[in-house]
Protein backbone atom coordinates (compact mmCIF):
# COMPACT_ATOMS: atom_id res chain seq x y z
CA UNK A 1 0.00 0.00 0.00
CA UNK A 2 1.45 3.03 -0.99
CA UNK A 3 0.87 6.57 0.97
CA UNK A 4 -1.81 7.38 -1.76
CA UNK A 5 -3.10 4.34 -1.46
CA UNK A 6 -3.72 4.96 2.42
CA UNK A 7 -5.25 8.45 1.87
CA UNK A 8 -8.04 6.85 -0.14
CA UNK A 9 -9.21 3.84 2.46
CA UNK A 10 -8.57 7.00 4.90
CA UNK A 11 -11.27 8.87 2.88
CA UNK A 12 -13.37 6.35 2.30
CA UNK A 13 -13.97 6.28 6.13
CA UNK A 14 -11.40 2.87 6.72
CA UNK A 15 -10.21 3.37 10.17
CA UNK A 16 -6.79 3.54 12.25
CA UNK A 17 -6.59 0.16 13.95
CA UNK A 18 -5.12 0.29 17.61
CA UNK A 19 -4.16 -2.89 19.25
CA UNK A 20 -4.72 -2.12 22.79
CA UNK A 21 -6.70 0.56 21.74
CA UNK A 22 -8.43 0.66 25.47
CA UNK A 23 -4.99 1.10 27.54
CA UNK A 24 -3.31 3.76 28.48
CA UNK A 25 -1.55 4.88 25.49
CA UNK A 26 -4.36 3.51 23.26
CA UNK A 27 -6.93 5.53 24.52
CA UNK A 28 -5.11 9.26 24.31
CA UNK A 29 -4.18 8.23 20.48
CA UNK A 30 -7.51 6.76 20.06
CA UNK A 31 -9.08 10.22 21.33
CA UNK A 32 -6.11 12.39 19.55
CA UNK A 33 -6.92 10.40 16.12
CA UNK A 34 -11.22 10.70 16.64
CA UNK A 35 -10.73 15.01 17.41
CA UNK A 36 -9.00 15.49 13.66
CA UNK A 37 -11.67 13.28 12.51
CA UNK A 38 -10.28 10.08 11.98
CA UNK A 39 -12.14 6.91 12.72
CA UNK A 40 -10.56 4.25 15.19
CA UNK A 41 -11.20 0.77 15.56
CA UNK A 42 -10.14 -0.20 19.21
CA UNK A 43 -8.96 -4.00 19.15
CA UNK A 44 -8.51 -5.15 23.07
CA UNK A 45 -9.85 -8.23 24.71
CA UNK A 46 -10.75 -5.75 28.05
CA UNK A 47 -8.84 -7.79 30.54
CA UNK A 48 -7.75 -5.12 32.50
CA UNK A 49 -10.12 -3.30 34.77
CA UNK A 50 -9.28 -0.06 33.69
CA UNK A 51 -9.93 -0.64 29.68
CA UNK A 52 -13.47 -0.67 30.16
CA UNK A 53 -12.99 2.57 31.94
CA UNK A 54 -10.92 4.37 28.93
CA UNK A 55 -13.70 2.87 26.80
CA UNK A 56 -16.38 4.32 28.26
CA UNK A 57 -14.59 7.94 28.20
CA UNK A 58 -14.10 7.72 24.20
CA UNK A 59 -17.50 6.37 23.34
CA UNK A 60 -18.79 9.58 25.68
CA UNK A 61 -16.43 11.79 23.84
CA UNK A 62 -16.65 10.45 20.18
CA UNK A 63 -19.25 8.49 19.90
CA UNK A 64 -19.84 6.28 16.55
CA UNK A 65 -16.94 7.51 15.30
CA UNK A 66 -15.48 4.78 17.20
CA UNK A 67 -15.53 1.71 16.51
CA UNK A 68 -14.62 -1.30 18.93
CA UNK A 69 -13.98 -5.21 18.41
CA UNK A 70 -13.60 -7.22 21.78
CA UNK A 71 -11.03 -9.08 20.81
CA UNK A 72 -7.21 -10.38 21.47
CA UNK A 73 -4.20 -10.38 19.48
CA UNK A 74 -4.27 -14.40 19.86
CA UNK A 75 -6.97 -14.73 17.83
CA UNK A 76 -5.38 -14.74 14.08
CA UNK A 77 -8.93 -14.36 12.94
CA UNK A 78 -9.95 -11.27 14.76
CA UNK A 79 -6.67 -9.48 13.59
CA UNK A 80 -6.95 -10.19 10.06
CA UNK A 81 -10.54 -9.08 10.19
CA UNK A 82 -9.03 -5.31 11.36
CA UNK A 83 -6.18 -5.71 9.49
CA UNK A 84 -9.17 -6.13 6.74
CA UNK A 85 -10.85 -3.19 7.21
CA UNK A 86 -7.26 -0.97 8.53
CA UNK A 87 -5.60 2.46 6.76
CA UNK A 88 -3.09 2.39 9.12
CA UNK A 89 -2.01 -0.21 12.20
CA UNK A 90 -0.67 1.39 15.67
CA UNK A 91 0.73 -2.35 17.36
CA UNK A 92 0.18 -1.34 21.46
CA UNK A 93 -1.45 -4.35 23.14
CA UNK A 94 0.66 -6.01 25.26
CA UNK A 95 0.92 -8.74 28.08
CA UNK A 96 0.48 -7.21 32.06
CA UNK A 97 4.18 -6.78 33.29
CA UNK A 98 4.67 -8.79 36.61
CA UNK A 99 7.74 -8.79 38.65
CA UNK A 100 7.98 -11.94 39.02
CA UNK A 101 7.45 -13.00 35.81
CA UNK A 102 4.62 -15.61 37.09
CA UNK A 103 3.48 -16.51 33.33
CA UNK A 104 5.88 -16.65 31.08
CA UNK A 105 3.41 -18.31 28.33
CA UNK A 106 1.18 -15.31 28.63
CA UNK A 107 3.94 -12.72 28.08
CA UNK A 108 5.32 -14.91 25.16
CA UNK A 109 1.88 -15.47 23.48
CA UNK A 110 0.29 -11.71 23.90
CA UNK A 111 4.09 -10.09 22.94
CA UNK A 112 5.25 -12.29 20.14
CA UNK A 113 2.74 -14.63 19.14
CA UNK A 114 0.47 -11.53 18.85
CA UNK A 115 2.31 -9.87 16.88
CA UNK A 116 3.50 -12.33 14.39
CA UNK A 117 -0.25 -12.78 14.32
CA UNK A 118 -0.40 -9.02 13.29
CA UNK A 119 2.26 -9.28 10.56
CA UNK A 120 0.83 -11.94 8.94
CA UNK A 121 -2.46 -10.39 8.69
CA UNK A 122 -0.77 -7.22 6.68
CA UNK A 123 1.45 -9.81 5.10
CA UNK A 124 -1.14 -12.27 3.70
CA UNK A 125 -3.44 -8.51 2.33
CA UNK A 126 -0.42 -8.08 -0.28
CA UNK A 127 -0.27 -4.52 1.13
CA UNK A 128 1.94 -2.75 3.25
CA UNK A 129 -0.06 -1.01 6.07
CA UNK A 130 1.85 1.23 8.07
CA UNK A 131 2.58 -0.46 11.31
CA UNK A 132 3.57 1.36 14.08
CA UNK A 133 4.75 -1.05 16.89
CA UNK A 134 5.13 -0.03 20.49
CA UNK A 135 8.50 -1.97 21.74
CA UNK A 136 9.93 -0.85 25.32
CA UNK A 137 13.84 0.45 26.01
CA UNK A 138 13.30 -2.92 29.02
CA UNK A 139 14.98 -4.90 25.70
CA UNK A 140 18.13 -3.04 27.14
CA UNK A 141 17.55 -3.71 30.50
CA UNK A 142 20.94 -6.09 30.95
CA UNK A 143 23.53 -3.12 30.56
CA UNK A 144 26.31 -5.43 30.90
CA UNK A 145 29.57 -3.68 32.08
CA UNK A 146 28.39 0.22 31.78
CA UNK A 147 29.86 1.16 35.26
CA UNK A 148 27.43 3.94 37.72
CA UNK A 149 28.20 5.74 40.53
CA UNK A 150 25.70 7.39 43.28
CA UNK A 151 26.04 11.32 43.39
CA UNK A 152 23.23 12.47 45.98
CA UNK A 153 19.83 11.30 45.06
CA UNK A 154 20.40 9.35 42.16
CA UNK A 155 23.19 6.95 40.22
CA UNK A 156 24.83 7.98 36.98
CA UNK A 157 26.59 6.69 34.50
CA UNK A 158 30.15 7.22 34.60
CA UNK A 159 30.44 7.31 30.92
CA UNK A 160 30.34 11.34 29.68
CA UNK A 161 28.29 10.51 26.72
CA UNK A 162 25.62 7.85 28.34
CA UNK A 163 25.32 10.53 31.15
CA UNK A 164 24.51 13.41 28.70
CA UNK A 165 22.39 11.57 25.71
CA UNK A 166 21.16 8.43 27.26
CA UNK A 167 21.27 4.96 25.82
CA UNK A 168 21.51 5.14 21.89
CA UNK A 169 20.21 2.33 19.74
CA UNK A 170 23.49 1.36 19.04
CA UNK A 171 23.36 -0.51 22.50
CA UNK A 172 23.12 -4.66 22.31
CA UNK A 173 19.93 -5.74 22.81
CA UNK A 174 20.32 -8.26 25.63
CA UNK A 175 16.60 -8.26 27.41
CA UNK A 176 16.59 -10.14 30.39
CA UNK A 177 12.82 -11.79 31.89
CA UNK A 178 9.36 -13.35 30.50
CA UNK A 179 8.51 -9.56 29.75
CA UNK A 180 11.43 -8.17 28.04
CA UNK A 181 12.77 -11.62 26.03
CA UNK A 182 8.69 -11.42 24.67
CA UNK A 183 9.06 -7.95 23.62
CA UNK A 184 12.21 -8.08 22.37
CA UNK A 185 11.22 -10.88 19.99
CA UNK A 186 8.37 -9.46 19.00
CA UNK A 187 10.13 -6.35 17.75
CA UNK A 188 12.83 -8.65 16.21
CA UNK A 189 9.78 -9.86 13.88
CA UNK A 190 8.88 -6.81 13.04
CA UNK A 191 12.21 -5.58 12.01
CA UNK A 192 12.67 -8.65 9.79
CA UNK A 193 9.19 -7.98 8.10
CA UNK A 194 9.75 -4.77 7.15
CA UNK A 195 13.67 -5.37 5.74
CA UNK A 196 12.52 -8.94 4.01
CA UNK A 197 9.12 -8.54 3.27
CA UNK A 198 9.08 -4.97 2.91
CA UNK A 199 6.32 -4.01 5.37
CA UNK A 200 6.28 -0.22 6.20
CA UNK A 201 6.91 -0.87 9.47
CA UNK A 202 8.94 1.00 12.54
CA UNK A 203 9.75 -0.20 16.22
CA UNK A 204 9.40 2.52 18.64
CA UNK A 205 11.24 1.85 22.20
CA UNK A 206 9.20 3.55 25.06
CA UNK A 207 10.55 4.95 27.75
CA UNK A 208 8.44 5.16 31.19
CA UNK A 209 5.04 7.10 30.04
CA UNK A 210 2.99 9.10 32.19
CA UNK A 211 -0.13 11.28 32.20
CA UNK A 212 -3.88 10.73 32.49
CA UNK A 213 -5.89 7.72 31.90
CA UNK A 214 -3.17 6.14 33.15
CA UNK A 215 -4.19 3.81 36.16
CA UNK A 216 -1.28 2.13 37.19
CA UNK A 217 0.59 -0.08 39.25
CA UNK A 218 3.70 -0.88 40.52
CA UNK A 219 4.85 -3.10 37.81
CA UNK A 220 3.54 -0.70 35.18
CA UNK A 221 2.72 2.79 35.19
CA UNK A 222 4.67 3.06 38.49
CA UNK A 223 4.43 7.22 38.31
CA UNK A 224 1.01 7.09 38.44
CA UNK A 225 0.29 4.91 40.85
CA UNK A 226 2.89 6.74 43.16
CA UNK A 227 0.49 9.78 42.55
CA UNK A 228 -2.35 8.33 43.52
CA UNK A 229 -1.18 6.65 46.72
CA UNK A 230 0.06 9.97 47.81
CA UNK A 231 -3.06 11.38 47.29
CA UNK A 232 -5.16 8.96 49.39
CA UNK A 233 -2.88 8.93 51.74
CA UNK A 234 -1.84 5.65 51.06
CA UNK A 235 1.66 4.10 51.91
CA UNK A 236 3.89 4.26 48.59
CA UNK A 237 6.74 1.24 47.91
CA UNK A 238 10.12 2.52 48.18
CA UNK A 239 12.68 0.03 46.50
CA UNK A 240 16.35 -0.32 47.19
CA UNK A 241 18.06 2.36 47.47
CA UNK A 242 15.83 4.93 45.73
CA UNK A 243 18.12 5.85 43.60
CA UNK A 244 17.09 4.24 40.43
CA UNK A 245 16.66 6.63 37.90
CA UNK A 246 14.22 6.87 35.25
CA UNK A 247 13.24 9.21 32.05
CA UNK A 248 9.70 10.51 31.99
CA UNK A 249 7.93 11.08 28.64
CA UNK A 250 4.60 12.80 28.76
CA UNK A 251 1.55 11.25 26.98
CA UNK A 252 0.89 14.20 24.57
CA UNK A 253 4.53 14.04 23.68
CA UNK A 254 4.68 10.44 22.76
CA UNK A 255 1.13 10.20 21.09
CA UNK A 256 3.07 13.12 19.04
CA UNK A 257 5.80 10.85 18.46
CA UNK A 258 3.34 7.98 17.68
CA UNK A 259 1.63 10.78 14.63
CA UNK A 260 5.07 12.00 13.28
CA UNK A 261 6.16 8.15 12.82
CA UNK A 262 3.00 7.58 10.88
CA UNK A 263 3.32 10.61 9.12
CA UNK A 264 7.18 9.27 7.71
CA UNK A 265 6.49 5.84 7.69
CA UNK A 266 8.61 4.91 4.55
CA UNK A 267 11.33 7.16 6.25
CA UNK A 268 11.32 5.08 9.37
CA UNK A 269 10.38 1.59 8.29
CA UNK A 270 12.67 -1.58 8.79
CA UNK A 271 14.36 0.39 12.03
CA UNK A 272 14.07 0.76 16.01
CA UNK A 273 13.93 4.25 17.72
CA UNK A 274 14.30 5.16 20.96
CA UNK A 275 11.15 7.56 22.25
CA UNK A 276 11.75 8.88 25.87
CA UNK A 277 12.27 12.03 27.83
CA UNK A 278 16.12 11.48 27.65
CA UNK A 279 18.64 12.57 30.52
CA UNK A 280 16.46 16.23 30.59
CA UNK A 281 13.43 13.97 32.00
CA UNK A 282 15.04 11.78 34.08
CA UNK A 283 14.44 11.42 38.00
CA UNK A 284 14.98 8.87 40.71
CA UNK A 285 12.22 6.99 42.96
CA UNK A 286 13.74 9.61 45.57
CA UNK A 287 13.88 12.98 43.44
CA UNK A 288 10.42 11.59 42.53
CA UNK A 289 9.08 11.08 45.89
CA UNK A 290 10.41 14.37 46.77
CA UNK A 291 8.50 16.20 43.53
CA UNK A 292 5.09 14.31 44.88
CA UNK A 293 5.54 15.57 48.83
CA UNK A 294 5.27 19.33 47.11
CA UNK A 295 2.91 18.55 45.23
CA UNK A 296 0.76 17.28 48.25
CA UNK A 297 2.11 19.25 50.88
CA UNK A 298 2.68 16.30 52.93
CA UNK A 299 5.33 13.58 52.96
CA UNK A 300 3.83 10.35 51.70
CA UNK A 301 4.29 7.60 54.07
CA UNK A 302 7.13 5.08 52.64
CA UNK A 303 7.50 1.80 53.40
CA UNK A 304 10.95 -0.21 52.15
CA UNK A 305 11.68 -2.94 50.42
CA UNK A 306 13.96 -5.15 48.26
CA UNK A 307 14.76 -3.81 44.98
CA UNK A 308 13.41 -6.50 42.03
CA UNK A 309 16.35 -8.94 40.84
CA UNK A 310 15.62 -7.59 37.45
CA UNK A 311 15.12 -3.85 37.68
CA UNK A 312 18.09 -2.05 36.07
CA UNK A 313 19.34 0.80 38.14
CA UNK A 314 19.94 3.17 35.17
CA UNK A 315 17.19 3.57 31.68
CA UNK A 316 17.70 6.66 30.09
CA UNK A 317 17.40 6.47 26.09
CA UNK A 318 18.97 9.07 23.85
CA UNK A 319 16.25 9.94 21.46
CA UNK A 320 18.41 12.08 19.06
CA UNK A 321 18.20 9.99 16.33
CA UNK A 322 14.39 9.85 16.31
CA UNK A 323 13.85 13.35 17.18
CA UNK A 324 16.19 14.28 13.89
CA UNK A 325 14.04 12.20 11.67
CA UNK A 326 11.01 13.67 12.14
CA UNK A 327 11.71 16.75 14.05
CA UNK A 328 10.31 16.12 17.37
CA UNK A 329 11.49 16.47 21.11
CA UNK A 330 9.36 16.19 24.36
CA UNK A 331 7.69 19.26 25.04
CA UNK A 332 6.73 18.69 28.53
CA UNK A 333 9.33 18.86 31.59
CA UNK A 334 9.44 16.22 34.64
CA UNK A 335 7.59 19.25 36.80
CA UNK A 336 4.85 20.45 34.44
CA UNK A 337 3.88 16.83 34.21
CA UNK A 338 3.31 15.69 37.70
CA UNK A 339 1.22 18.35 37.90
CA UNK A 340 -1.11 18.42 35.57
CA UNK A 341 -1.36 14.42 36.42
CA UNK A 342 -1.69 15.15 40.10
CA UNK A 343 -4.74 17.74 38.69
CA UNK A 344 -5.95 14.79 37.18
CA UNK A 345 -5.88 12.59 39.76
CA UNK A 346 -7.41 14.81 41.86
CA UNK A 347 -10.45 15.91 39.17
CA UNK A 348 -10.92 12.71 38.16
CA UNK A 349 -11.41 11.23 41.70
CA UNK A 350 -8.65 8.97 40.29
CA UNK A 351 -7.64 7.03 44.11
CA UNK A 352 -7.75 3.41 43.63
CA UNK A 353 -8.22 1.82 40.59
CA UNK A 354 -11.16 0.74 39.36
CA UNK A 355 -11.52 -3.10 41.07
CA UNK A 356 -14.29 -4.75 38.11
CA UNK A 357 -14.64 -3.94 34.48
CA UNK A 358 -17.57 -2.24 33.18
CA UNK A 359 -19.35 -4.23 30.00
CA UNK A 360 -20.57 -2.47 26.77
CA UNK A 361 -23.18 -0.55 26.79
CA UNK A 362 -26.18 -1.45 24.26
CA UNK A 363 -26.11 0.84 20.99
CA UNK A 364 -22.41 0.72 21.04
CA UNK A 365 -20.45 -0.02 18.61
CA UNK A 366 -19.51 -3.35 19.01
CA UNK A 367 -18.52 -5.85 16.89
CA UNK A 368 -18.08 -8.62 18.01
CA UNK A 369 -16.83 -10.21 21.07
CA UNK A 370 -14.31 -12.77 20.67
CA UNK A 371 -12.16 -13.12 23.44
CA UNK A 372 -9.24 -15.50 24.09
CA UNK A 373 -7.98 -16.53 27.43
CA UNK A 374 -4.96 -17.24 29.09
CA UNK A 375 -4.88 -20.64 30.28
Amino acid sequence: MSANDENDRTSKGYPAVITGGAGFIGSNLADRLLGTGRKVLVLDDLSRPTSAVNLTWLRERHGPALETRTADVRDPRAVEEAVARASAVFHLATANETSDGSDPMKDFDVDARGTLNLLEAIRKRGATLPLIHASTVKVYRALGPVELRDVGSRCEPVENELREHGIPETRVVDPRGPHGCSKGAAEQYVLDYARTRELRAVVLRLGTVYGPRQFGTEEQGFVSHLVARAADSEAVTLRGDGRQVRDLLWIDDLVDALLGAHRVIDTLAGNAYNVGGGPANSVSLLELLERIERLEWRQPQVRSAPAHAEDPRYSVCDWRSFGSAIAWAPRVGVQEGLERLHEWVLSAGRRRTPATAMPPESGDSVIEDRRVRAS
